[in-house]
Formats: C-alpha cells, structure tokens, sequence
C-alpha cells in the first residue's frame, strides 16, 4: 500500500508553486503521468527524503516515512528507497564496482577500488551483466549499461520501494524500447514496488498497473494504464475533416 499526502509550496525567484499532492494505491506498480513541470520530480523527492513536506504523510507498507501530525521524518537513507533519477547520478570518478557499493558504504570514504564488492551486490551484478565492466568507469559504458549500473547501485540496498525517474529519458528511442522491456521483466521478478514519473504513455503502458496524472501539482484524475493511453490516443485523433494543430 502507498498512502501518500504531500503538500509543499516550492519559491524560485519570483515564481511559486504548490504541490499539493493525493496518491493512495494497492497496485505493486504506480506512474505518475503528467508534462514537464507538473510537480512529479518533487512529489519523488519528498518520497525519497531530499524534499520536506510543509504538511502531510508518505507511508510504505504501513511504515510512516513522514508524519508531519506525527513528527516523523526518516532521513534519507534511513528510508530504504531505491532511487534511479534521469541522468543516473553516477559517480564520473569511481568505477562500476564503486558505484554499485556506494549505497552500502559507511561514513565519509568511498569504497575503495581494489575492494571486494558486498555480497548482497553479487545477485544484480549477475543479473545485469556487469562483470566485465566493474573496472571501468561511467564515461567508458554506453547508456544502457549506465542505466543498469544505477539499478544495481538501487536494488544493492534492498529497497522497500523503487523510485524511477524519467529512466528511459536520455535513451534513443532504439535502446528506450529495449530497456522498457529489460525494466518490465525486472517489475516481473521483483517483489518490490515501484513509483515511476514519466511523460511518456508508452512508460505507463509496459511499467505501471495503476496511473495517476498530475497537472500544476495536484491529481487530476487515476486509471488504469490501457485507459490513459486510449485517452491519450483520442486527444491526438484529428476530428473529421480537420487536421490537428501541430505545438
């Protein structure tokens, strides 16, 4: 069960912004739908920790990450999320194998380069293929290889929920289908939920059961995934005898 009520009002400069955002969902796999500057990357930061609420709740099979009636508020990496943000947020100066031990290291040093990954590490290693790469760094793996290092760094520390940025974004649209379905085969395995933000129906589609739209920081509206990509079908479909207006 994801229970979450998110209210935030964000300044820049001049211009406000108030997420004021409702999800409560049994569904294993959530979307979050919606254009650029909808509120779905804060709504993911709150989750993740990096944001906090002015009020509200964001609660993970029954465990309260936030309470602001409560006072309760977990740090970061006491929350036990696996989060895989657009551009990957990779380490450029460590190696995969560093990068993936990263989220299981203690206090201020890095994990060092000639030591052994953790054991709880070897399963996405194996998984994802990345024995042959753990030497190498970021700059030296192509992008489907990068994302699938993020993911081994997320699922390493045996996350309670997966939160998915925009993880298809920085792909051409070639490696964007192959690592959809590399994303939905991996759904299938993992008795984990995941909480995905995407702009892209087809997202939706292969990698969510239940979608909420978000527009302006607030839900507008939640269905299933089939019924969001007919609306969307429709919304594109030229009326009769007229052609649609292009952006």
């Amino acid at each position: 069960m994801i229970d979450l009520s998110i209210y935030r009002e964000v300044h820049a400069g001049a211009r406000a912004f108030t997420l004021d955002v409702a999800v409560r969902s049994d569904a294993r796999r959530i979307a979050l739908f919606g254009p650029s500057g909808a509120g779905k990357s804060l709504t993911i930061r709150a989750i993740a920790g990096l944001l906090r609420p002015q009020r509200g709740h964001i609660v993970v099979n029954g465990v309260a990450l936030f309470d602001a009636a409560k006072r309760v508020n977990l740090l970061p990496q006491q929350r036990r999320l696996g989060y895989l943000q657009q551009d990957y947020g990779l380490f450029p100066h460590l190696t995969v194998a560093q990068n993936i031990a990263f989220g299981l290291s203690r206090g201020l040093f890095n994990p060092g380069r000639r030591q052994g990954l953790p054991a709880s590490t070897s399963r996405w290693v194996e998984a994802f293929d990345l024995q042959p790469i753990l030497g190498s760094y970021p700059a030296e793996i192509s992008g489907g290889q990068r994302q699938r290092v993020a993911l081994a760094r997320a699922l390493a520390v045996g996350p309670r929920l997966l939160l998915l940025d925009e993880p298809l974004a920085a792909l051409d649209v070639g490696l964007r289908v192959r690592m959809r379905e590399e994303l939905a085969a991996l759904q299938a395995q993992l008795d984990i939920p995941t909480i995905l933000i995407t702009h892209d129906p087809q997202d939706v589609l292969m990698l969510s059961d239940h979608v909420f739209r978000i527009q302006e920081g607030r839900v507008v509206a939640d269905c299933a995934p089939d019924e969001l990509v007919a609306q969307q079908a429709a919304a594109w479909a030229p009326s009769e005898g007229r052609v649609p207006a292009m952006a």
